[in-house]
């Protein structure tokens, strides 16, 4: 466990990525079977426990410590699992301190009644940083920035092999993954994937650039919307059925009425999307309601009906395309789609162009709203995993901006804990009492360190009332700090009160020089809704 607690120190006070890679690579070669593959397992979201959440480390902390400091501490810290580690009482030599094989093993086995007192004992064994480990694996929020594509990453680089081999057989692997640990290290053989329907890496895209129009012909290419959904592999081979995310995450429990149309022997690439009334495709609000769900009920499938627009095909049968160019797959993968005739999978239409003048006017003004921009894929590309370069271009429309004031703020996590670095905003609207400012969005990203440093100033120094770990400032006709918000695109919601929804809002300015009076109104997000 102290190896562990050691590592996840390291990942989260090393915000570069090769850093991380690195401390993961030394991680993987100095520990031994099976504590590594575990560290592996959690860092990856593939170990899950059901006896401890988070309100029973709040419980076990109340009993402890006094409520008021401990509601001081979580204030200012801004994090549970780091408050409770810091504040808990040691008792050294209360027990042994668990290795991370004992405690996991422990931790899937005992129940909801018996979590608390094997936590409680667990803490009064562990030094400050063990505490902190273990509270972030049993809450299952480790957020030490690595992504599950960061481990294999590491894992590729440990072991001198391509990343994309260790994708394609990562859903047949199970921790403590001892057979691919002695894989990479020449002492076995590959493991050879069980999984039946597995995931094939996903071919990426980059943002475009003038010189990369240069190098290109209009003739050479195909042109696509780039439309606002998830994009998936849906995959059908030996009566198995699976949906990946382009990460390779198996979200086919969330989407049963799609696999139900997964009539077919192969593996498609597309966008996954719900279908409005009118048959288009529905905002990504929309499709939020259907993600991250353990089930989903037919009301709810019957309300977001969701859909998959192909964009590529990988396999059909037993035959393997990726190697060929796009233009051959995309004829096949047209002939494919319509010998389906299903409302559940249709195919991502060419947008018909003959200058980078005309796909840069219909970039910027889409005909649908939930069109982002345009794809662009060489007609000779083959399907490589990974983002290789000069193949698949992105050309998004530029995002909105609108001007909104600041109106609460909160501590972030890590390296950001003694900051206020998650900003919510408002614009103004008419209420009852008058002008007076609505939320409509929450950035937490876009601005500097230096920049960090001076909203979080602004907001202690202008902080008037505490909502727990939240802070309200002063914001009004006379006095407020305005900021450039910079969004993707705009949703109704009925969730929030101002009735919008912000597609990856951040914060693209701060106008200090700019009074809050004259901040943008909900009347303006309002009449976005129509254009997109």
């Amino acid at each position: 466990m102290e190896r562990f607690a050691r590592l996840l120190d390291t990942l989260a006070f090393t915000p570069q990525r090769n850093a991380k890679l690195r401390a993961l690579e030394v991680h993987f070669a100095e520990v031994p079977d099976p504590e590594r593959g575990l560290a592996l397992a959690a860092l990856t979201g593939a170990l899950e426990f059901r006896g401890a959440k988070a309100g029973v480390i709040r419980a076990l902390a109340a009993e402890r410590t006094d409520p008021v400091l401990f509601a001081l501490s979580y204030d200012y810290v801004g994090d549970l699992a780091e408050t409770v580690a810091l504040i808990w009482p040691a008792r050294p030599g209360a027990n042994r301190p668990p290795e991370l094989a004992e405690f996991i093993e422990t931790l899937q086995t005992f129940t909801r009644a018996e979590a608390p007192a094997q936590i409680e004992a667990w803490l009064d064994a562990l030094d400050a940083a063990g505490r902190w480990a273990l509270l972030k694996l049993v809450t299952g929020g480790l957020r030490v920035g690595v992504s599950a594509r960061l481990a294999k990453t590491a894992l590729a680089q440990y072991g001198g092999v391509p990343v994309n081999e260790i994708e394609e057989i990562w859903h047949g692997l199970e921790p403590p993954y001892e057979g691919l640990f002695a894989w990479l290290e020449g002492k076995a053989p590959k493991p050879e994937s069980a999984a039946k329907a597995p995931f094939r890496p996903v071919m990426l895209s980059h943002p475009v650039a003038p010189r990369d129009l240069e190098a290109l012909a209009t003739q050479d290419v195909q042109a696509e919307w780039k439309w606002d959904g998830v994009r998936v592999q849906a995959v059908s081979e030996g009566g198995v059925r699976r949906l990946y995310t382009r990460t390779g995450d198996d979200i086919s429990h969330t989407f049963p009425d799609v696999l139900a149309a997964l009539e077919f022997e192969g593996a498609l690439d597309g966008e996954l999307l719900v279908r409005a009334s009118d048959g288009g495709p529905a905002p990504f609000g929309d499709l939020q309601q259907r993600l991250n769900r353990k089930t989903v009920s037919k009301a709810q499938m019957a309300r977001h009906p969701a859909f998959i627009r192909a964009y590529d095909l990988l396999v059909e049968g037993e035959a393997d395309l990726r190697a060929l160019p796009f233009a051959q797959r995309r004829q096949r993968l047209e002939a494919f789609v319509a010998g389906l005739a299903s409302d559940r999978i249709d195919l991502s239409a060419p947008v018909a162009f003959d200058s980078w003048e005309k796909l840069d006017a219909l970039r910027a003004s889409p005909p649908h709203a939930q069109a982002e921009g345009v794809m662009i894929k060489r007609l000779m590309s083959p399907y490589l995993p990974g983002r290789p370069r000069g193949e698949w271009f992105k050309w998004k429309r530029d995002p909105f901006l609108i001007d909104a004031v600041l109106m609460y703020a909160q501590r972030g996590h890590g390296k950001r804990s003694s900051f206020y670095s998650d900003f919510t905003f408002g614009v103004w609207r008419v209420g009852e009492d008058g002008e007076a400012l609505t939320p409509v969005g929450k950035a937490y990203f876009g601005f500097t360190d230096a920049e960090l440093k001076q909203l979080d100033a602004f907001v202690k120094d202008n902080t008037v009332e505490r909502f727990g770990p939240v802070r309200a400032v002063k914001a009004g006709r006379d006095f407020g700090l305005v900021l450039e918000i910079a969004f993707e695109g705009l949703n109704r919601s009925p969730r929030h009160k101002s009735g919008v929804a912000m597609r990856f809002p951040r914060i693209h300015r701060i106008r200090w020089d700019k009074p809050a009076a004259e901040a943008d109104r909900l009347e303006t997000l309002e009449a976005m809704l129509g254009g997109g």
